[in-house]
């Protein structure tokens, strides 16, 4: 409704002017001319109706009557003229008349519209007020009770909170209370457990010191056992690096003594040829001293004879003398081809082996009569020695010089063989 009211307050402040009153009177007095116009024809046939039945009557009346009746007709009707003119001049004055109330009605209502519309606004204006101030009052109201409200759950709240300290320190004190108890059972249900696990601890450090004692006997036999079979898989890795050793060893002592053989075979053969040539060219030098011999035979028989042994002896001697150094050469050279050096062997290293051979050349024996100090190295040159042999050049020595080198030493240096 308080929406409503300046709408209806628009309304009613339109200007409001005379047109409307000004029209009604013009209205009004068009009103009064037409009822005059059609209220007199209406009459005249009512006079013409009376003639008629006057005329009727005039067959029985007289002239006169009629003549007297004709002027009361004349007087009625300027009567009715006189009458209807001052009906229409009163219609008009009661029009003007009218018009002028309904003018004077029209100012009045419009001031009263006026009126009633400052009314309406102060009506609204005051209810607008009214409204305010109600809702201030409202707002007032309701703020009043939401602070009452407020003060009210505040005290409740207080109220429960009191109550709920209250009811927190009751239960502050029985879980005090029970706490007291439970430390109570806990310290004596701790004094159980400790005496239980003190027994159980003593129990489970006898039964760890028997099985501690089961483990260690069982790690030592089983340590035993895994030493013996790492030294089985040892003595067996041994067994067959020196297998294998051996095994290279003996495929390169096959492989020296092939070297050694067919270098022993050329070496024979070049001292073959080397034999055939001294043999040659002793031969020749023999037939020389046989001639030479013999042309000196004629000038003494017996200087001859003295002249051809010691030539014989010297011949023989020096004969001897070069094959056994052939020989020795020879043993040299087949003990180096055969000797595999060992690795990291000093240059500083030297070692003496003597060496025994049978009448034909073969090996009796070998032995380190001087050591290196490093047993490697000293194997090394038994084992050239034994690679090497046996010596059938020793056969093609004179018996003298056979027995000389049935026993000699040889020198060992890297690199080196005397």
């Amino acid at each position: 409704m308080a929406r409503q009211e300046p709408q209806l307050h628009s309304r009613d402040d339109r200007p409001v002017g005379y047109g409307l009153p000004t029209v009604l009177a013009v209205g009004l007095h068009l009103v009064v001319v037409v009822l005059s116009v059609v209220t007199l024809p209406q009459r005249e046939p009512e006079h013409q109706t009376s003639s008629i039945v006057q005329a009727t009557l005039v067959s029985t009346e007289t002239t006169t009557d009629q003549a007297q009746r004709a002027e009361e007709a004349r007087s009625r009707a300027a009567a009715r003229q006189a009458e209807e003119a001052e009906q229409q001049a009163q219609a008009e004055r009661e029009a003007e008349q009218a018009a002028a109330e309904a003018a004077q009605r029209e100012a009045e209502e419009q001031a009263a519209r006026e009126a009633e519309a400052r009314a309406r606004e102060e009506a609204r204006q005051a209810a607008e007020a009214e409204a305010q101030r109600r809702a201030e009052e409202a707002e007032r109201q309701t703020e009043l009770r939401e602070q009452q409200e407020a003060e009210r759950q505040r005290q409740q709240e207080e109220a429960a909170e009191a109550e709920r300290q209250r009811q927190l320190e009751a239960q502050r004190r029985a879980e005090e209370e029970a706490e007291r108890q439970h430390q109570a059972e806990e310290q004596a249900r701790r004094e159980r457990e400790a005496e239980e696990q003190r027994r159980a601890e003593e129990e489970a450090e006898r039964q760890r010191q028997a099985e501690e004692q089961a483990r260690r006997e069982r790690e030592a036999e089983e340590q035993r056992r895994a030493e013996e079979e790492a030294e089985r898989q040892r003595q067996a890795e041994e067994q067959a690096r020196r297998e294998r050793e051996a095994e290279e060893q003996r495929r390169a002592e096959e492989e020296a003594e092939r070297q050694r053989q067919a270098e022993e075979q050329a070496r024979r053969e070049r001292e073959a040829e080397e034999r055939r040539r001294a043999e040659e060219e002793a031969e020749r030098q023999r037939r020389a001293e046989e001639e030479a011999r013999r042309a000196a035979e004629a000038a003494s028989q017996g200087l001859d004879r003295a002249i051809e042994g010691e030539s014989d002896a010297v011949a023989n001697a020096r004969q001897a003398q070069e094959a056994a150094n052939s020989f020795i050469n020879l043993v040299r050279r087949a003990v180096e081809q055969a000797w595999v050096i060992p690795p990291g062997a000093g240059g500083g290293l030297a070692a003496t082996v003597q060496v025994q051979l049978g009448p034909s050349g073969e090996l009796f024996g070998a032995s380190v009569t001087q050591s290196s100090g490093d047993s490697a190295f000293d194997r090394s040159a038994i084992q050239a020695v034994e690679a090497a042999a046996p010596f059938g050049e020793l056969r093609q020595l004179p018996a003298a010089a056979q027995r000389d080198f049935r026993q000699f030493n040889l020198r060992f240096r890297p690199g080196d063989v005397r």
